[in-house]
């Protein structure tokens, strides 16, 4: 699943050959069909599984802090470690790869995304009730979403700039919060 997040985020889905896939892991191209029954198939495993993790660990980050602000917090932080990190390549492959899918896979894939992102607005939600938060939830959301996939093309944390926190401190501030 990682090489194939790989080689779709640098080649791009439809440049992407199936032989590409099996050479990467080292087997054989038919040998992929044992596993996937289509190209397709790998692509949509790419974005469900990414997901799915991701929305695991929003959902534990979530419930190890108590306080609105604490939540919205957590929810950046761990974006912004999806992004940047181990699942970066995959949402990558999300955000510029989602038309490749199917309208079946797309809606799979969709219920999906509609979980994580509600994670995302329920959180916004209570702070807008609360009064910290002015802007409406939804926008504010997809504000965040551009945002922080962007950090990719221009966060790099190992050239002595802020680490994670120090990024998402600055995410906060500037919503004040």
């Amino acid at each position: 699943m990682r090489e194939a997040a790989r080689l779709f985020r640098d080649k791009g889905y439809e440049r992407t050959t199936v032989r590409d896939l099996a050479a990467a892991v080292g087997i054989q191209s038919g040998s992929l069909f044992h596993h996937f029954r289509t190209k397709e198939d790998i692509l949509k495993a790419v974005m469900v599984e990414t997901i799915r993790l991701n929305t695991a660990l929003m959902e534990a980050a979530v419930e190890a802090v108590d306080a609105p602000r604490e939540k919205l917090r957590a929810l950046v932080r761990v974006e912004l470690e999806s992004i940047n990190g181990q699942t970066g390549e995959a949402m990558a492959v999300l955000v510029f790869e989602w038309r490749s899918l199917s309208a079946d896979s797309q809606a799979e894939v969709l219920k999906l995304r509609d979980i994580y992102e509600a994670l995302w607005l329920e959180v916004l939600g209570t702070l807008r009730k609360q009064g910290d938060l002015q802007a409406d939830p939804f926008v504010v959301r997809r504000m965040l979403t551009g945002a922080l996939s962007w950090t990719v093309t221009w966060y790099k944390p190992e050239r002595g700039g802020l680490t994670l926190d120090g990024l998402t401190d600055q995410v906060m501030a500037m919503m004040n919060l």
